[in-house]
């Protein structure tokens, strides 16, 4: 699989390789996922790890999901019925360029094939710190989920809150969003999207 280098996913190797396959400069993919142009070369020369609204930006501007950016060989199980071992892991191996500590990692795992039912539906899990990133998640879509275990900060526009165990959260993607645990225990999050954002 391109991209992987010592068992270790190569997220700069991955993003260089469908760049180039789409016949695009450092300069085009920036400027149509709207991202300075230094970045698309700092994340290829895997110089920093970039959070998951940043690398889903750059993969806008190559019209490509982050389920076949991380899992291009994998066939898409047909259901109806999906055990754990079958979800498709969309960000895990993000996560696990910078380090093998799980602390401020977070996992998203997918549910089916999202295009086919223009619906996304994940397991997400948000290690201690884990965090969005600084960048604000903007997409045209809309969202909600339900806190499972642990504490999630969930940012909607001027809009925070802590969610707990129970509490759920239901919002127009266009509106600027962040997701962070602050907390030292693991958060587990169900949530949907439509149309598939990532």
């Amino acid at each position: 699989m391109t991209g992987e280098r010592e068992g270790v996913f190569d997220v700069g190797a991955r993003l260089r390789a469908i760049r180039v396959a789409a016949g695009l400069s450092q300069r085009q993919v920036a400027q149509r996922a709207g991202v300075p142009h230094a970045q698309i070369s700092v994340v290829e020369q895997n110089k920093s790890s970039p959070s998951v609204a940043t690398l889903r930006r750059i993969l806008g501007g190559l019209n490509i999901s982050m389920a076949d950016f991380f899992e291009e060989d994998r066939a898409t199980p047909e259901g109806p019925f999906f055990g754990f071992d079958e979800l498709l892991d969309l960000t895990s191996k993000l996560s696990a360029t910078t380090s093998a500590e799980p602390r401020g990692r977070l996992t998203f795992r997918q549910v089916g094939d999202a295009r086919r039912h223009n619906l996304q539906i994940l397991h997400e899990v948000y290690e201690p710190q884990a965090d969005t990133g600084e960048t604000l998640l903007q997409h045209f879509s809309s969202e909600g989920g339900i806190v499972i275990a642990g504490e999630l900060e969930v940012t909607v526009g001027e809009e925070v809150r802590v969610l707990k165990p129970g509490d759920s959260y239901l919002f127009d993607s266009r509106v600027p969003h962040r997701f962070r645990n602050l907390s030292d225990k693991r958060t587990i999050v169900i949530s949907a999207c439509t149309p598939p954002y990532l």
